[in-house]
């Protein structure tokens, strides 16, 4: 599926270094506003130890990650839904992605300028937000003001739309998101026609650096008042040193762990991103599994059987006849194929059945 989370943000807070962590891919980082002009598209493999365990129960010869597609954007500044700085360019690309990570720089480091000149990551958020929603707002007005002759002739649809309209505005105007705005059934598909920014969930992604004066660690008041945002409107955060990762990137596994315990640092903010990324747009991983392969698959959850099918080729939606079924910890704690079978642990499945994280699948066409 070809989903991807753009990677948005205020000028030098790590966006381009973090999209060089998470896709091992050489890109232009430079300490000044604009250093990233074209967005740059790397698919990142999701981590995922259930993949590792099958391959090595399976003795498999190649291994195949699920994945995510990230997007690095040119940095935002004030103004931009009014076209400052790469204003248009920068909401055009946000547009074209289907969920945000917005990164919020949580450090001081006089070396490292910021373009407010100070570290206020409320404040960051408040400026990329507020553009965001004008752009917004912007496009909710021009569609009412075109619907406007369809509300007059009567057309149902039209009418509908126009309710919804008005709800967004006025949530708008008042500097809300348009996710706060919860369309009934009519209106859900009408709201997707729109494609507004603000309807995209946001991953806020605060960065620190080894070294510097991290807010999260020295219980500063304006990373508290972080927290008390993202508890109020219920936002997924996640934190990140993207420059350690960055540097990571090219170590092996061990090193990585030796050197993360070097630095107090002993999980990957990188993965937690990826994962959390992948939750968020509602993402799940279904596996295959023999000696030439094995293999995640990502599907939307809640598709049945032979929409899952679709994710190795659009052929098995229509020629699907049923599925053979089993939980991956089930399959290893079994040992083989056989003994499973033997335990009544594989199931047949037909077409109503809803794939499950974590299953492992075998299609019968």
């Amino acid at each position: 599926m070809a989903l991807s989370i753009g990677i948005v943000g205020l000028p030098n807070v790590g966006k381009s270094t973090l999209f060089s962590a998470l896709t091992k891919k050489g890109v232009l980082i430079a300490n000044y506003p604009f250093a990233t002009i074209d967005p740059s598209v790397g698919v990142v493999a999701v981590p995922d130890e259930r993949l590792y365990k099958l391959a090595e129960f399976s003795k498999t010869q190649k291994t195949v990650s699920a994945a995510v597609e990230f997007v690095d954007i040119a940095g935002l500044v004030k103004g931009a839904s009014a076209g400052e700085g790469l204003g248009n360019k920068f909401l055009t690309n946000i547009r074209e992605t289907d969920a945000i990570a917005e990164v919020v720089r949580i450090f001081e480091d006089p070396d490292i300028i910021h373009v407010s000149n100070k570290i206020d990551p409320m404040g960051d958020i408040e400026v990329i937000n507020l553009e965001l929603i004008m752009a917004d707002l912007q496009t909710v007005t021009k569609r009412a003001q075109n619907l406007g002759k369809e509300v007059k002739a009567g057309k149902k649809e039209a009418i509908i739309e126009m309710g919804l309209l008005e709800r967004l505005q006025a949530a708008l105007e008042a500097g809300k998101l348009a996710s706060s705005v919860t369309p009934d059934e009519y209106e859900a598909p009408l709201l997707h026609n729109i494609h507004l920014l603000t309807s995209k969930k946001i991953l806020y992604v605060l960065n620190k650096k080894s070294g510097g004066r991290n807010l999260d660690e020295t219980n500063d008041e304006r990373y508290q008042k972080l927290l008390a945002f993202f508890k109020e409107t219920g936002s997924t955060y996640v934190v990140v040193d993207a420059g350690i990762e960055n540097e990571l990137k090219e170590m092996s596994e061990e090193e990585k762990v030796e050197m993360r315990a070097g630095l107090g640092a002993d999980k990957s903010g990188i993965d937690a991103l990826i994962r959390k990324s992948y939750e968020m747009l509602g993402l799940i991983t279904y596996f295959t599994t023999g000696e030439k392969e094995t293999r995640g698959w990502t599907i939307q959850r809640g598709w049945t059987a032979p929409l899952a099918g679709t994710a190795i080729h659009t052929d098995f939606k229509d020629k699907f006849v049923r599925a053979q079924v089993i939980e991956w910890d089930k399959l290893l704690e079994a040992g083989s194929y056989g003994a499973a079978r033997e335990k009544g642990w594989v199931r047949t499945e037909g077409k109503e059945y809803i794939v499950k994280d974590g299953d492992v699948m075998e299609f019968m066409i």
